[in-house]
């Protein structure tokens, strides 16, 4: 890739977004601007906003990484990215906003009214965000070392300091901007490469029309990839672990569900959302065409830990020339805003659990040293993890938030008998033991047959165990159910219209 049209295409993306966060500042004047954005977000910005946040490293980069290593069965991760969306509309956005609450926490105090509940979702969240940052910094240190030449670490520091003072200067109301902006451009950064991509293969005869045939389990996957032995060994069960994890877990990302709390009411979520779902809907179309280009032009990285970057390489491969190298640096300019984006969010979500539940409420001074906590910790942690292919350690974090927040806010907001000691039995028993299975995995303590396929892919077992634990331990703590559960209840159910406007949830006459 020529440099010298790729690295000008990062700064421009880079500069774009430092710009855009300053303007935020500007317009971002009350607690409420830096957390919920005043909640005065209409759909189609906040829908542009969501989807720029969720569309992260593992789906500009990961998913034709692992169409190329794996074949079409990876066209799940796609398939579930924007399911999960579906499964957030029909069971969670209206009442999530309905309880005007500012964070995952403000939810679960307010509707178990347990402070303790709140801490140690505040736990969950920050490991959940944590865990979901790696990959972006990881992808970000991919990216810049293939155009630059420059060490790994690079491009996470370049990035986590470019999201701190986006974060840092206006809050939800700079990044809701930023991300919106971000989508767009991460679109435009897929779709124009690919008609031109598209136009050379079809010239090429040696390019076949279709994908390949159980490509997967033949190219060689590498030591440094943790999952691609439990795939090749049991498929069926990888598919599975996948689907559940991608399905329930959207609903979980702190990033995500923040989001929902800047919308007016609770039928501006519900628009928002299908906004959402087609945004990703016309996304996701690209990333596997990426791959199967992969296949037949950048067919050995395969066989290392680089196949992520193939969606960088192929410009120069398929068109080559001045046309490749431009359209090479268009796509390395998304790249970056997809690191970006993703990493502006989940800062923000986990900067506002950590200033309301960590530091000491001192105003925006600790916000702002809040956000570098936030995205410190990970990038420090994404030198230990650089094995780890991106689109899997993005289905980890999922594996995460689908088996603690999913029993939690389904139960929280449909089932009235849900009890504080259920919800911490919940949170530790399906949460608890996929973040355990995770660990274990990326450690390598487990290499080998069925016992390293059920740590790999833990969903299908640790979302059951959270719910059951959940309604076991509530059912056997009947004098714990909290006194205003009904009020609350009615609260999350009942339009806006027939209450009073943002009374926030937990607070009583």
């Amino acid at each position: 890739m020529n440099q010298a049209y790729a690295v000008p295409a990062v700064a421009v993306v880079v500069l774009a977004t430092v710009l855009i966060g300053g303007f935020g500042l500007r317009v971002s004047r009350t607690t409420s601007d830096f957390y919920v954005a005043s909640r005065t977000v209409g759909p189609a910005l906040n829908a542009a906003a969501i989807s720029g946040e969720y569309l992260s490293a593992a789906s500009f980069l990961g998913i034709a990484g692992l169409v190329l290593l794996h074949g079409p069965d990876m066209l799940w991760y796609p398939v579930g990215y924007t399911a999960g969306y579906l499964v957030l509309l029909l069971l969670v956005a209206a009442p999530l906003r309905r309880s005007g609450a500012y964070t995952l926490p403000d939810f679960a105090e307010g509707r178990l009214e347990s402070a303790t509940v709140r801490r140690a979702v505040s736990g969950c969240v920050v490991g959940v965000g944590w865990l979901y940052l790696l990959p972006q910094l990881q992808g970000a240190g991919l990216t810049l070392s293939i155009l630059t030449g420059a060490p790994r670490w690079f491009g996470g520091a370049l990035v986590a300091t470019v999201v701190v003072l986006a974060v840092a200067a206006g809050g939800m109301r700079s990044i809701t901007f930023v991300q919106a902006f971000q989508y767009w451009l991460k679109l435009t950064a897929l779709l124009v490469p690919a008609f031109f991509l598209l136009l050379a293969a079809h010239g090429d005869p040696a390019v076949p029309a279709g994908l390949p045939a159980e490509s997967g389990y033949l190219g060689g996957a590498g030591s440094g990839q943790p999952l691609a032995t439990s795939r090749a060994d049991h498929p069926l069960y990888a598919t599975y672990g996948l689907i559940v994890a991608t399905f329930l877990g959207t609903m979980g990302l702190p990033h995500v569900v923040v989001r929902f709390y800047t919308s007016p009411d609770g039928r501006t979520a519900r628009r928002t959302t299908v906004v959402v779902l087609a945004l990703l809907g016309a996304f996701y179309l690209l990333p596997p065409l990426y791959g199967w280009l992969g296949t037949h032009y950048a067919p050995e990285l395969s066989r290392t830990q680089d196949a992520d970057a193939a969606v960088l390489l192929l410009p120069g491969r398929v068109v080559g020339g001045l046309g490749g190298d431009l359209l090479g640096a268009l796509v390395a300019g998304g790249a970056f805003a997809a690191f970006l984006s993703t990493a502006s969010g989940l800062t923000m979500a986990v900067t506002g659990v950590l200033t309301q539940d960590v530091l000491p409420p001192r105003g925006l001074r600790h916000f702002r040293l809040a956000a570098v906590l936030s995205v410190g910790v990970p990038l420090a942690g994404s030198l230990l993890v650089a094995g780890v292919p991106v689109a899997d350690a993005v289905g980890m974090a999922f594996a995460v938030s689908a088996s603690s927040f999913c029993p939690l806010l389904v139960l929280g907001i449909w089932w009235r008998r849900l009890t504080p000691p259920g919800a911490l039995a919940g949170l530790l028993a399906g949460g608890g033991s996929a973040l355990l299975a995770v660990a274990l995995t990326v450690a390598g303590v487990v290499r080998t047959g069925w016992l390293h396929t059920l740590l790999a892919w833990p969903a299908v077992w640790s979302v059951p165990v959270g719910f059951l634990a959940m309604v076991l331990v509530s059912l056997a703590t009947p004098k714990s159910l909290p006194p205003h559960a009904g009020a609350t209840m009615a609260r999350l159910h009942l339009p806006e219209a027939l209450r009073a406007e943002d009374e926030p949830l937990g607070e009583r006459p």
